[in-house]
């Protein structure tokens, strides 16, 4: 009989780190067959500053990365790890920089319909491989709608500002909690791993946590 586990993802969709490490954790839960895992999205802002609008994302990155070479060089270390994790990385595609605060909320109500494992996936694919702006709520509402949900309903509840205020609650309750960086995975309640980690690192993870509650 598979054992039961919830996997807590406390991830940013603008994080590429965290889109690497979305994906090792599948390939993680993929190594442990005899585990029933259910992956629990956790929303985290990385830049809960910025517009609703967005910002232009080259001059952003130009901002937080002094030194184009740097930016170039953990760039490249992510095509290179995407690759392996069938992730095809556009960089240069990506015009804005939106703030995530409408695309948690999007996630949130994704999972009340059974469907977030193909939202987070298509956000992740949208913004980091076809350089949608995934702040734009008919983008949301396109993402929404391909996954079997109600496109006039979404595009209300985001234009209600419906879960505004309890995504912003859990994003501070996550930097209360000591998240400092994302990806960040808790296992069972357990076991914490921080960063896109290896699958294999992931999989330790899972037997550790199985072994807390047994």
């Amino acid at each position: 009989m598979a054992q039961q586990m919830i996997i807590d993802v406390v991830a940013d969709v603008v994080c590429p780190w965290c889109y690497l490490g979305w994906r090792r954790l599948k390939s993680a839960v993929a190594l442990r067959p005899d585990v029933q895992a259910q992956l629990v999205w956790r929303p985290y802002q990385l830049d809960p500053t910025l517009p609703e609008e967005g910002v232009d994302r080259k001059q952003y990155m130009a901002n937080k990365f002094k030194d184009p070479d740097k930016l170039k060089a953990v760039h490249a270390a992510l095509v290179e790890g995407g690759a392996e994790e069938g992730i095809a990385f556009n960089f240069e595609a990506i015009a804005f920089s939106p703030n995530t605060n409408a695309a948690h909320r999007l996630i949130r109500w994704a999972l009340t319909a059974g469907v977030q494992d193909q939202v987070v996936e298509a956000l992740f694919k949208a913004y980091f491989e076809q350089g949608l702006d995934i702040g734009d709520p008919m983008v949301l509402a396109d993402i929404a709608e391909a996954a079997g949900m109600e496109r006039m309903v979404v595009l209300q509840l985001l234009s209600e500002g419906a879960d505004k205020e309890a995504v912003a609650r859990e994003h501070a309750m996550a930097v209360q909690g000591g998240v400092t960086g994302v990806p960040f995975a808790i296992f069972a309640g357990k076991v914490a791993v921080v960063g896109a980690e290896t699958p294999e690192r992931i999989a330790e993870a899972i037997d550790q946590a199985l072994a807390t509650v047994n």
